[in-house]
């Protein structure tokens, strides 16, 4: 995943770490590239969108404690 934070958006800086990393992953003989974010970041959400990614799936986790 990638992060950037707050006083950095909006300036090119998550395109350009995710470009980089596509590099990688293709120079490594990916196929595919997939990243997540929570339901409720609506900002990645947009990010993702506007930077090629189709929702794959939604899915809410859970956990039981003792």
């Amino acid at each position: 995943g990638i992060f950037v934070k707050e006083k950095y958006r909006k300036k090119g800086r998550g395109r350009l770490l995710l470009s980089a990393c596509q590099s990688w992953a293709e120079e490594m003989g990916a196929r595919e590239f997939a990243s997540d974010c929570e339901l409720e970041n609506e900002e990645s959400l947009a990010f993702h969108l506007k930077s090629g990614f189709e929702i794959a799936n939604r899915i809410i986790c859970f956990i039981k404690k003792k």
